[in-house]
Parts: structure tokens; sequence; C-alpha cells
């Protein structure tokens, strides 16, 4: 039986820490916008606030959650401050889930099976009452047999019958 990677593990309370932040930093749509746009750029405050409709000091604090959690590196020059992205958080973020999705595949994979397993016997099952059907009223017959034999059988009744009487 397969063990679930998404639970966490004795000892390992700074990595699952690390993660935490991660997520939790990630959580937010504003945090992640401002990732987006420190993919291969180094920007100041100013400019990763230019798009949204918060405060500069609303933005600074969320930059603080992203350093904090290590997906962003701060360089201070004076007064000025310089933001880049630290990809190497989201790197272990992303291997984590990858064990996670793995796990859960192989779940989906054998409820697949199970699901297929039962359409199979439902199949099964409908054939052969169908088949009872068909034995019971014309003989041993295949469902494919039966089904001829009944439109055979009412072709002939509609054969049989002039003006609306029988003959």
């Amino acid at each position: 039986m397969l063990t679930d990677p998404c639970e966490t593990q004795p000892g390992e309370t700074s990595e699952a820490e690390a993660l935490d932040r991660v997520f939790s930093a990630l959580s937010d749509p504003v945090r992640r916008v401002i990732l987006e746009r420190l993919v291969g750029e180094e920007l100041l405050l100013s400019q990763l606030a230019e798009p949204f409709a918060i405060s500069l000091q609303a933005v600074s604090r969320h930059i603080q959650v992203l350093v904090k959690a290590g997906l962003v590196k701060q360089e201070r020059t004076g007064r000025i401050s310089r933001y880049r992205l630290d990809a190497g958080l989201i790197y272990q973020a992303t291997v984590w889930i990858n064990q996670c999705s793995k796990y859960w595949q192989s779940q989906f994979d054998t409820l697949a099976a199970w699901l297929d397993q039962i359409e199979r016997r439902k199949r099964a099952l409908a054939k052969r009452r169908n088949a009872k059907r068909c034995f019971g009223k014309i003989g041993s017959l295949s469902a494919t047999d039966c089904r001829g034999a009944r439109q055979n059988a009412r072709a002939s009744a509609i054969d049989r019958t002039r003006g609306g009487q029988r003959l």
C-alpha cells in the first residue's frame, strides 16, 4: 500500500515549515502577480506597485511576506531596495506537489480500473438478462440473433395482416 507523501513525517519540520510559508505566500493573488513580474527581472518597489490599486505600503507588506517565505531576495543600496525572484523554494514546492500528484495519480488509476471492471460486469449482466429473455421466448439464441428473431417475428405479423385483420 502506498503512503501519502503529502503527509508530513516526524523530523521534517524545517522543510515542512518552509513549504508552509511558500504556500501561504502563494495563496494571495497580489503576491503571485508580484512573483510573475519578477521573473527574469530585478525591480524597485515602485515598479512592482505600478499595476496595483493599493498603497505602496500594502505592496511593501506583500513583498516582505515573499521575502520571509524565501521567494524574493531584497538588495538594498542606501534607501533603494531592489527585488528579484529566488526560485529555489518554488522548485522544492514543485517537487513536493509532484510527489503528491504521483500518489494521487496511482489512486486515480486504481479507481479507473475498478470502474472499468464494474462497467464490464454490468454489460455482461445485461447480455445475460437479454439472452434469458430470448431463451424463454424463442430458444437458445445470442443477443444479436434474438434481436433479428424479434424483427422477423414483427415483420411476419405485419405480413399476415390485411386491412387490420389477421389471416
